[in-house]
């Protein structure tokens, strides 16, 4: 199965039945960044009546109904997460409710719907399996090693007795540098160039 994740954050918006939605989606690294956008969400929505999500990252899955009946929020943004093949995403829909309870049936159909319409608005990339290694090698190496990952993520540099670096690789750049001290941390997506 062909996975995704997503360019940049997005955000769409829609008036249904007198409450207002919003829906945002956010490319996330790690659990850090999911809790991290929660609280800036309530932040700049505050006295938003709910706060429903759902968020995918590699194997790791969770959806929040906030309040909203159960499986009537949350449920429907994960299966559009799915549905659409998603990871490193966090998707989000804050409800100011607006007084008319649209009923279990409606409630879902809108989550969902808010949930569709802004992965619509975002720009989708198709992501690869990639790996977090460190690499250890001496000074003489840098030029070499720093050739070798132009097109990687560093994460970190240390400079002690040997110099090592934290970065996300393909499987490629992985091969390029079995002649090196190497540690996978672990498997993950990375988008594909």
């Amino acid at each position: 199965m062909l996975l995704f994740g997503i360019k940049e954050n997005v955000k769409y918006e829609e008036i249904i039945k007198s409450s207002k939605f919003i829906s945002l989606i956010f490319r996330v690294d790690s659990q850090k960044d999911v809790y991290l956008y929660l609280d800036n969400i309530k932040k700049e929505y505050p006295g938003a009546t709910h706060y429903c999500y759902g968020y995918v990252i590699d194997n790791e899955k969770k959806s929040s109904d906030d309040s909203e009946p159960s499986k009537t929020a949350g449920y429907p943004i994960m299966k559009q997460i799915e549905g659409n093949g998603l990871n490193y995403v966090l998707l989000v829909v804050v409800r100011y409710f607006g007084g008319i309870k649209l009923g279990i049936g409606p409630l879902t159909r809108t989550y969902s719907k808010m949930a569709g319409e802004v992965i619509k608005k975002a720009c989708k990339v198709s992501l690869v399996k990639g790996y977090n290694v460190n690499v250890s090698f001496s000074y003489k190496e840098i030029k070499k090693v720093d050739f070798i990952l132009k097109d990687s993520k560093v994460i970190d540099k240390v400079f002690d007795n040997n110099v090592s670096y934290n970065a996300i690789v393909t499987k490629e750049t992985l091969e390029k540098l079995s002649k090196y001290d190497i540690s996978i941390n672990k498997e993950v997506y990375i988008e594909k160039e």
